[in-house]
């Protein structure tokens, strides 16, 4: 009997890796038990902890209001503008920073200033200088989750083999053709994990300038209801922003991972 057919390592090791699919659903295991748990042993007239079937009646109320949908609209305009202003300027900025030493000098100090800066104390000043609307709030978003991406872009640039650029001099490419041939594929991998970094902090710092300032969306329904003092409510839309922050860090793992599925593990 012949033995089974195998390829060598060297060849198992320049196999493609395959995308990394959405996260499974066996990780909402233990949020589960955890909401049956309260459930039996909670008691619908605690004002503080209502049991989670409470909660699904104030989400069915404000759905039924038509408050709900427009609210999760909102806060997807927001956090999907944010992130994607953030991740075009931080891996431009990133670049320049990285690529150009006098650069870095120039600006190091301002935009490490920026940096310290906390997000919930530039509502005021965006609040003053654009108004109290949605561009106020992609502002306020995109300040907090431009860092991510633009360290990553930054320490991406530093750490390019410099056989890329002789590379692109020895062939004569233009600039242009040197950013899309090499650059861009080669720094992919430093945005692309920015990115993720920076999606679950646009999603944070969306809900709170919501809560802040009662402009529309999830924020502002959760800030009604605390002052409504309906906890029901107010748990059901944390339960909302949580899943939809579960769903996002998935699109983003699927998106690196077919992106990517080309590459050797």
């Amino acid at each position: 009997m012949t033995a089974p057919i195998t390829a060598p390592a060297s060849a198992r090791a320049h196999r493609p890796a395959r995308g990394r699919s959405f996260p499974p659903l066996r990780g909402l295991l233990p949020l589960g038990v955890l909401l049956g748990i309260w459930e039996l042993t909670g008691s619908e007239g605690s004002p503080y902890f209502p049991p989670p079937s409470t909660w699904a009646r104030g989400l069915n109320r404000l759905w039924e209001a038509g408050t709900l949908r427009p609210a999760i609209g909102e806060t997807l305009v927001t956090f999907g503008l944010a992130l994607v202003v953030a991740t075009l300027l931080g891996a431009m900025l990133g670049i320049v920073v990285g690529a150009l030493r006098k650069a870095d000098r120039a600006l190091g100090p301002s935009l490490e200033f920026a940096r310290a800066m906390p997000p919930a104390a530039m509502v005021p000043i965006a609040a003053l200088l654009i108004g109290y609307d949605e561009k106020m709030k992609v502002a306020v978003v995109t300040f907090a989750a431009i860092w991510p991406v633009l360290l990553n872009s930054r320490a991406g640039v530093r750490a390019l083999d410099p056989v890329l650029l002789d590379t692109a001099r020895s062939l004569h490419l233009s600039w242009f053709d040197t950013m899309r041939k090499l650059i861009a594929p080669a720094l992919l991998p430093a945005v692309l994990l920015g990115v993720r970094v920076a999606a679950p902090v646009a999603l944070v710092i969306t809900l709170l300038v919501e809560i802040l300032t009662r402009v529309g969306g999830l924020g502002a329904l959760i800030a009604l209801s605390q002052r409504n003092f309906l906890s029901g409510q107010v748990f059901g839309l944390i339960l909302v922003a949580g899943l939809f922050s579960f769903v996002v860090n998935g699109l983003v793992a699927v998106l690196e991972g077919y992106t990517f599925r080309h590459r050797p593990r």
